[in-house]
């Protein structure tokens, strides 16, 4: 959006950027990355568009940018009641977007999926200011799929995503630099397993893990485990363990962990969930993965990210519906002892990740203000 009597360059030595979405960590990291380049390398002012029930309240505000709130709900996987909550306030959230837009007098808003993200799009689009949309599922989300077509441009992370969007590029998602720092793991002996489900844990992972850890360990006498399990399930999966009988001296059981990037340079194998940002730092990191994908995950995108690392021969993927014990423990069983294979799927997977997306998502941002 112009400002009277300024050039396109002096526009952009002056940028102003609306980033809006968020919700989960696979939103919020992700835009937190972006707005950090367009900062650090462009000089830009950015502030942010969410709601008050997603992570960006907590992270938005800890990395130092400023956060808008606006009231806007689910449509998906809701029941009637909250789908017309959410039908009477998406009207409301656009016009406080427009607010919002009038005020902040943004050069380009980009839309990074979640509740926030359509309201903000549909008023950038309709006060004709520069939009890129942002989306790390191989399928996008409900706010993706309305605004694709209108936006000026859009940057996904896989080829089979661009038919949704307008002028598309594939640009990866991206990832903290530590992760592509992580060295290749040689062909030797696992050591160490990493199980995570994401921010919040996953409780399916956290209530199996119990019951083959002591199998598992007794395999491998060398290997030791890492076990994330998130807030809400720490105390209750540290009991299963102890009930289970599973000794602690190779087991590590930690509701968070905050040192991601060492953990994924330690470990051998990988036990997830298959989230945007837990896939594209399990491919920035290059290690090979078993993904069990959240069944409720919005239009299953969970399981078509991980059916995409599959078809690159770099993890393997189990339904949730499918996961028993045995199952389980013989697919771990498996991977851990075939060294030269998981070296290998680590190798493929790092193929898929992608170095420079961060930078690629901030030129294209920039390169639509250039062109105003």
């Amino acid at each position: 959006m112009q400002r009277v009597g300024e050039s396109a360059s002096q526009r952009v030595s002056g940028l102003r950027v609306l980033i809006a979405g968020g919700g989960t960590g696979g939103h919020v990291v992700p835009a937190l990355a972006i707005a950090r380049e367009l900062r650090d390398a462009h000089s830009a002012e950015v502030r942010f568009v969410g709601t008050a029930r997603g992570l960006e309240t907590r992270l938005v505000p800890e990395a130092g940018f400023g956060l808008e709130l606006i009231k806007v709900g689910q449509l998906k996987n809701v029941s009637l009641a909250t789908r017309a909550r959410t039908l009477f306030d998406l009207p409301l959230g656009v016009l406080r977007c427009v607010e919002l837009l009038r005020s902040f007098r943004p050069d380009v808003v980009i839309g990074v999926g979640g509740y926030a993200s359509g309201p903000a799009m549909m008023a950038a689009i309709l006060l004709r200011v520069p939009t890129v949309a942002f989306e790390p599922n191989a399928v996008p989300g409900l706010a993706n799929r309305v605004v694709g077509k209108y936006v000026s441009a859009g940057a996904v992370n896989l080829q089979e995503t661009t038919r949704y969007f307008r002028n598309a590029r594939v640009t990866g998602t991206p990832v903290r630099p530590e992760f592509f720092a992580i060295q290749p793991k040689p062909v030797a002996p696992a050591r160490r397993l990493l199980v995570f489900g994401a921010s919040q844990g996953a409780r399916v992972l956290n209530e199996m893990m119990p019951k083959i850890m002591e199998r598992l360990l007794a395999a491998f006498p060398e290997l030791t485990v890492v076990h994330q399990t998130g807030a809400r399930h720490a105390e209750t999966t540290l009991a299963a363990y102890q009930q289970a009988g599973v000794g602690f001296e190779r087991l590590r059981v930690t509701p968070y962990l905050d040192d991601m990037a060492a953990q994924f340079a330690e470990t051998d194998l990988i036990l997830c969930r298959s989230g945007a940002s837990s896939v594209a730092e399990v491919a920035a990191a290059g290690r090979a993965a078993v993904l069990i994908p959240f069944p409720q995950a919005a239009d299953d995108h969970q399981r078509k990210n991980a059916e995409a690392f599959v078809a690159a021969g770099a993890a393997e993927l189990i339904i949730e519906r499918e996961l028993t014990e045995e199952r389980l423990l013989s697919t771990l069983t498996a991977l851990l002892a075939d060294d030269p294979r998981r070296v290998a799927m680590g190798e493929r997977s790092r193929a898929l990740a992608h170095p420079e997306a961060v930078r690629e998502i901030a030129g294209m941002a920039v390169g639509l203000v250039r062109r105003v």
